[in-house]
């Protein structure tokens, strides 16, 4: 199981009326994880995309156990679960300096070829950093 964790401070405008970080903010701090992840394996985004392949997002779910808050600062960790085929799954779990559980998540992503728009299987030089422990 290949996992990374980056830390995350809450800032003031990722928050709501209660002070609490706003839902829609998640998404966006898995994919800082996802993003991290990948580039801890010697692979970017960007170079993956100018090199023909895109990873859009079909499937986003999450579970919010406690809020996160103003000022807290936060540990991603982002599990990546299995690649199938065209797809590649992702667990998250979002934790304080306390080291409570607060957000968990899932994602699915499919690899799409960036000219034609279609999916794709992953480049092979990812499926072998997918498969090395």
């Amino acid at each position: 199981m290949k996992i990374h964790e980056i830390q995350v401070r809450v800032r003031y405008a990722e928050t709501d009326q209660m002070a609490v970080v706003y839902h829609g903010n998640y998404a966006q701090y898995f994919e800082m994880g996802r993003v991290e992840w990948l580039r801890n394996l010697g692979v970017s985004y960007k170079w993956m995309e100018e090199n023909g392949i895109m990873l859009p997002l079909v499937s986003l779910s999450m579970n919010y156990k406690k809020p996160a808050r103003y000022d807290d600062l936060l540990t991603i960790r982002t599990i990546f679960k299995s690649q199938h085929s065209v797809k590649i799954e992702f667990d998250y779990e979002v934790y304080n300096e306390a080291n409570e559980l607060l957000t968990i998540g899932n994602s699915i992503l499919v690899f799409v070829d960036v000219k034609t728009g279609r999916p794709v299987l992953p480049p092979d030089y990812l499926k072998k950093l997918l498969q090395e422990d």
